[in-house]
């Protein structure tokens, strides 16, 4: 059966590191889903790789054909950058062909791709932590940057506190954690585990 997983959690969650190992995982053979953007390609950029880059007129076309599952727009000074996921003719055809793709993003996008594709294509996998370790991993990490933002990775811990609220889970129907508080390869298989029940359930 063909299947989204939506892997999404709080910042320095791990959901990107645990995002990698499963991609890279052969066995589940499953593909990214890679976001648009209308934004210029930066350098060292490959387009298809960190995003495919749409041009604006494209991003209208795409709308009304009814393919964008999610979109987000930045006011920059150089315009207006959108980033989106689309429902493109690859993925359409990969998931009628039963294959399966690994999404990571917010609990609005997982609603999203709920209400585009139906509930039972999407599979939810929330990644959580505890906040004195997740917080620590985020300033360990904001520490190694060259110009470190501590006031940036405050406002994110509040305001992942309030996303991912045990209300807003509630009404997303997300009823599984997979805990990520000691060796990130314990929470890959717990998530491996899972994602090859779901296939040999749903065949």
């Amino acid at each position: 059966m063909s299947a989204i997983f939506f892997l999404m959690g709080k910042s320095a969650s791990g959901k990107d590191g645990l995002g990698r190992m499963l991609l890279d995982d052969r066995s589940l053979d499953l593909r990214p889903v890679i976001l648009y953007t209308t934004r210029p390609m930066r350098e060292g950029e490959v387009n298809g790789r960190e995003y495919y880059f749409v041009t604006p007129l494209e991003l209208e076309e795409l709308r009304g054909k009814g393919r964008i599952i999610e979109e987000r727009v930045y006011h920059t000074v150089q315009g207006d950058w959108y980033y989106f996921t689309c429902a493109d003719d690859e993925m359409i055809r990969s998931l009628n062909d039963h294959h399966k793709y690994l999404a990571i993003g917010t609990i609005e996008a997982y609603l999203a791709y709920k209400k585009y594709f139906g509930e039972e294509k999407v599979i939810p996998l929330y990644i959580d932590v505890r906040d004195d370790l997740r917080l620590m991993r985020a300033i360990e990490r904001e520490s190694r940057q060259q110009t470190p933002d501590y006031k940036e990775i405050c406002r994110r811990f509040l305001a992942d506190e309030e996303d991912f609220s045990e209300e807003n889970l509630k009404k997303a129907g997300i009823k599984k954690a997979y805990r990520n508080d000691g060796n990130i390869r314990d929470c890959y298989e717990e998530l491996k585990s899972s994602m090859i029940s779901f296939g040999n359930v749903n065949r």
